[in-house]
C-alpha cells in the first residue's frame, strides 16, 4: 500500500497561514441560509484575517423536517465571496454530484463531514470525482471513535491523487451524558497525528463543545496538543441561526477567542530547559516501570484467587466486591490528589483484563 507523507511545505494550509506565527482559523456559519447573512459574515471575518470561510450548503440533520441546507445556490453566495472579498471558501460535499457542483463554482478546499466518512462506499465515490483534480480536502472524523475508519478516508483522497489533505477533529458521539456535544476522546487525533506527521490537524471546538461557552476552552486544548488551526462557526445573529444556534458565535465573539488564544513553542529552545525536560522524562520511566510492576503483581494475585474460585467452583464475577473496587478506589485516587474519574476509567481496564484471566483459570486455558 502506498505510504501517505504529508511533508509539504508548499502546501494549501501551510502556505494559507506562511509566517503569521499564529494558529489557520477557519470561520464561518453552519449553515449559509440568504446571501445577505453569508456577506455580512464574510466581511466582518476578512477584516480579522481569517483565512478560509467555510458555510455548509448541503445540511442533512440526524432527522428530516429541519432545515437542511439551501442547497447548490448557495455556492453562487461563496463564489461571491471569493471573487469580491479575496477570501478563500470551503464547504461540505457528501456525494460525486456535490463534488461536480463546488468544483464549478471554484470552491478552494472541500470536507468531508462526519456521517460521510463513516462511509467507505459514500468517501469512495467522492475520491473518484476529483481523479485527477488538484483540490485540498479537509476529512472530519467519523461520527463514532474509529481511528482505521478516520485513516481509511484519508488514504482514499490520497490513492486517488489528492495530496494536499488536513484532518479535522470534531469529537465522537455517545451515549454517556457529558458536558461536550461530541466527546472529544483526544488520544484519538493524537495517534493519528503521531502515525502522520506533518498531516494538518484542526480542531472543530464548535461540534465537540455543542455550545459557545465551549469554544474558547476547546480551541485551546487543541492548540495545546500541537493542533494547526481551528473551525469555528460563526454567525451575525448566532440565536437566530437555523442550524446549530446553540453553538455558534459572534465575528465579535470570534475575534476575543482570536487573540486570547495562546501558540505554545513545539520544542524547547534552552539547554538547561532541555536538561530539565530529560531529567523529569528520566523520572516519568522510573515511576512507569514501578505502575507495570506492580500490574503485574496484582494479575499475579488476580490469578491465584482464580485457582481458588476454581478448586471452590465459585464464579468469576463478585459483584460485591466489584462494587466494593469501583467505590474504594476513586476515594483513594481523591485523597492523593489524583483525578478520580481517571482512576475509575483505570479500573474499568484492570477489572475487564482480570475477569478475562480467571476466566481462562476457571476453564482450564
Amino acid at each position: 500500500m502506498q505510504l501517505m507523507k504529508f511533508n509539504n511545505p508548499h502546501s494549501f494550509f501551510t502556505a494559507l497561514q506562511a509566517g503569521q506565527g499564529h494558529p489557520l482559523v477557519i470561520a464561518g456559519p453552519c449553515s449559509a441560509e440568504t446571501e445577505a447573512q453569508v456577506m455580512q459574515t464574510a466581511e466582518a471575518l476578512k477584516q480579522q484575517g481569517v483565512h478560509l470561510f467555510r458555510a455548509g450548503i448541503w445540511k442533512p440533520r440526524t432527522r428530516p423536517g429541519s432545515f437542511e441546507g439551501v442547497g447548490s445556490q448557495g455556492l453562487a453566495w461563496l463564489n461571491r465571496v471569493k471573487r469580491e472579498l479575496g477570501l478563500k471558501v470551503t464547504t461540505e460535499v457528501a456525494t460525486a454530484r456535490h463534488v461536480e457542483e463546488a468544483l464549478k463554482q471554484e470552491i478552494d478546499v472541500l470536507w468531508i463531514g462526519a456521517r460521510t466518512t463513516v462511509n467507505p462506499f459514500a468517501v469512495q465515490e467522492i475520491a473518484d470525482a476529483l481523479q485527477g483534480v488538484q483540490v485540498p480536502v479537509m476529512v472530519k472524523n467519523p461520527v463514532n471513535p474509529d481511528l482505521a475508519l478516520w485513516i481509511g478516508a484519508i488514504e482514499r483522497f490520497y490513492h486517488a491523487g489528492i495530496t494536499d489533505l488536513a484532518a479535522i477533529h470534531r469529537g465522537f458521539s455517545s451515549y454517556q451524558q457529558t458536558k461536550y456535544r461530541n466527546v472529544p476522546l483526544w488520544q484519538i487525533p493524537i495517534e493519528l497525528k503521531a502515525r502522520y506527521q506533518g498531516l494538518p490537524v484542526i480542531v472543530d471546538p464548535s461540534h465537540i463543545g455543542g455550545r459557545r461557552d465551549l469554544v474558547f476552552p476547546v480551541s485551546q486544548k487543541g492548540l495545546d496538543l500541537g493542533y494547526d488551526g481551528v473551525m469555528i462557526e460563526t454567525h451575525p445573529t448566532p440565536e437566530q441561526a437555523l442550524s446549530d444556534a446553540a453553538q455558534q458565535v459572534t465575528p465579535a465573539r470570534l475575534a476575543e477567542i482570536i487573540g486570547q488564544l495562546q501558540v505554545r513553542k513545539s520544542t524547547y529552545d534552552d539547554a538547561e530547559l532541555v536538561n530539565r525536560a530529560e531529567e523529569l522524562r528520566l523520572q516519568i520511566d522510573a515511576a512507569d516501570h514501578e505502575i507495570i510492576a506492580a500490574l503485574a503483581r496484582r494479575m499475579a494475585l488476580v490469578e491465584q484467587i482464580g485457582e481458588y474460585k476454581k478448586q471452590n467452583n465459585v464464579q468469576v464475577l463478585q459483584l460485591e466486591r466489584w462494587k466494593e473496587i469501583f467505590r474504594s478506589r476513586p476515594e483513594w485516587a481523591e485523597e492523593a490528589g489524583v483525578n478520580p474519574a481517571f482512576v475509575e476509567e483505570l479500573y474499568k481496564l484492570i477489572h475487564v483484563e482480570s475477569i478475562r484471566k480467571q476466566t481462562k483459570v476457571l476453564d482450564g486455558i
